[in-house]
């Protein structure tokens, strides 16, 4: 399953209500840090079936990067049951994303 694209109009039943784990990636077009997540974010969301991959764009979603104080992108965060379970700021890789989850 590829990541999905989360706004504020799907975020709640993407997010919030989804049972199991969520991997949220806060990123934008121009950021050359988010750029180099991206190819391990959408291997994630390919190889575990059993987490939610999401991907907000900060420019286009300003009123959910200002619910989570996103101040620093990429920001990767852990939802689950709604909550936040893990959380990092900058650029990681794929092994230090996975032991997030």
């Amino acid at each position: 399953m590829s990541a999905v694209n989360i706004n504020k109009n799907n975020f709640q039943s993407e997010v919030l209500n989804y049972e199991g784990k969520v991997l949220l990636d806060f990123w934008a077009p121009w950021c050359g840090p988010c750029r180099m997540v991206v190819p391990i974010v959408e291997e994630i969301a390919d190889e575990r079936p059993d987490i939610k991959v999401g991907k907000i764009n900060v420019d286009e979603e300003t009123e959910l990067a200002s619910q989570f104080g996103i101040m620093s992108i990429p920001t990767l965060l852990v939802i689950e049951n709604g909550k936040i379970i893990n959380q990092a700021m900058g650029a990681r890789s794929k092994e230090a994303i996975l032991s997030m989850l």
